[in-house]
């Protein structure tokens, strides 16, 4: 079934994959780094500010880089590239997998289930790091997905670093398995809430990757 459009990725620089969302951050620093690189010739002062601007605009580059992903086959699969960090049963039976993503993770988050998207909703709160305890209680986007298992929350966490999430769906939004749905800037979290009865695939300290890594099992 082909997957939504919605919020396909643009094309940057030399043919590469940006993520919606990205501008604010990335079109500065490039501008800055292009414009140190001219000068460089004629000023020591911007052959100075050269070398650490376009290394700076590298890794804006491959940070808010967004390639295409060929979605694998399972009920559920995983939101976002990153470490599992905690799979923890919760109150109401429903299990969750909290996924920790570093700043050299794809911060494209996608939908673990094809289904409708029923609410999104923003909670402020604080910025401490993504891996600290005190993390539950950072500004966040709770998604809620109704799917062929019922309803699926998914959360995205901003860090200390990332203070902004970009959602690129509203509520009542058809999604596909895998489609894009939003953008945490830096270092973050992704959690996914399975419903009970549904078994989890993943472990502590495993790699997971957006679209491609099952999360439950049979």
């Amino acid at each position: 079934m082909p997957h939504s459009q919605t919020s396909a990725p643009r094309a940057g620089l030399a043919g590469v994959r940006l993520a919606r969302g990205a501008s604010p951050w990335l079109l500065p620093t490039v501008a800055t780094a292009a414009a140190s690189l001219v000068r460089a010739r004629r000023s020591r002062r911007a052959a100075a500010l050269a070398v650490p601007a376009t290394a700076l605009a590298a890794g804006m580059l491959w940070f808010f880089r967004d390639p295409e992903r060929e979605i694998a086959q399972g009920r559920v699969i995983s939101p976002a590239d990153g470490v599992v960090q905690s799979i923890m049963p919760w109150k109401d039976g429903r299990t969750r997998v909290a996924i920790f993503m570093s700043p050299l993770n794809v911060h494209v988050n996608r939908a673990p289930m094809a289904g409708t998207v029923t609410s999104v909703e923003h909670v402020p709160g604080g910025f401490v790091p993504a891996f600290n305890k005190e993390s539950e209680n950072n500004e966040r986007v709770v998604w809620h997905f109704d799917t062929e298992l019922g309803d699926i929350e998914m959360v995205q966490i901003a860090g200390a670093v990332a203070r902004r999430i970009v959602p690129y769906l509203a509520q009542g939004a058809k999604v596909e398995q895998g489609d894009r749905i939003g953008l945490i800037r830096f270092g973050s979290r992704v959690d996914i809430y399975l419903p009970e009865g549904v078994d989890v695939a993943v472990e502590v300290g495993q790699t997971t990757t957006a679209g491609v890594t099952r999360i439950d099992r049979d």
